[in-house]
């Protein structure tokens, strides 16, 4: 599969089903899939970070440090 060519439905249901792209169960991983948040592991959950796409971690720790950084500014 070329880099511009978009997986199949097929493939991503491939991708999300193979139990070697889920690290501890719980962790997604897959080198091969650029979605920046692909559903979790049982979909109807919402979705989770792809570990082996440094966009999508970069958008996790952003996240978490707004989060953090609301958290730690607010008055009290």
């Amino acid at each position: 599969m070329s880099q511009k060519e978009k997986p199949s439905k097929e493939t991503l249901e491939k991708w999300h089903k193979d139990p070697n792209n889920w690290k501890l169960g719980i962790f997604y991983y897959n080198k091969e899939d650029k979605r920046i948040l692909p559903p979790k592991r049982m979909a109807w959950a919402g979705w989770t970070v792809n570990f082996a796409n440094t966009i999508s971690v970069a958008v996790f720790v952003i996240v978490i440090i707004i989060i953090i950084g609301i958290a730690l500014f607010l008055p009290k």
